[in-house]
């Protein structure tokens, strides 16, 4: 089965904390001219928005770099979200998507950022290796509105 890509959009930009709200502009505009519903846009904004604050946050602890920005809308109703960055990368995925667990407990950081993912997309993957950074990738069905 083919898997065709009916739109795309690719965005690089500096790990700044500022640059979260460009993320959710991007993800916003794109998802709108994509078709999907405006509750959707808003989850997904927001799945968009924990995502590089993780990148941002846990990623780049204490140094410099990009966070990239993938979003595609496939023919079949399918958008596919992807947040890379090369940071530090994630030992434990597994714990490090529990609820309430946070590497960053001194900035108050409440842990739920996956869970939150998790809560607004319909499949969450993340790999990880130490060192070499981590790529989250989200996917939401949208249903047809024929």
């Amino acid at each position: 089965m083919m898997k065709t890509i009916t739109n795309s959009i690719k965005i690089v930009f500096p790990a700044q904390s500022e640059n979260e709200a460009l993320a959710r502009m991007a993800a916003s505009g794109f998802l709108s001219v994509s078709g999907v519903p405006v509750g959707v846009i808003a989850e997904l904004k927001t799945a968009v928005s924990e995502g590089v604050t993780n990148a941002i946050v846990h990623g780049y602890r204490n140094m410099s770099g990009n966070v990239t920005l993938e979003l595609k809308r496939f023919a079949s109703g399918r958008i596919k979200i992807v947040i890379r960055d090369k940071g530090v990368g994630i030992a434990d995925i597994k714990k490090a998507m529990q609820p309430l667990y946070t590497t960053a407990p001194e900035e108050e950081r409440a842990g739920l950022g996956f869970a939150i993912m998790e809560s607004f997309c319909d499949k969450v993957k993340v790999r990880s290796s130490p060192g070499c950074g981590t790529a989250v990738t989200l996917e939401k069905y949208i249903a047809d509105e024929k």
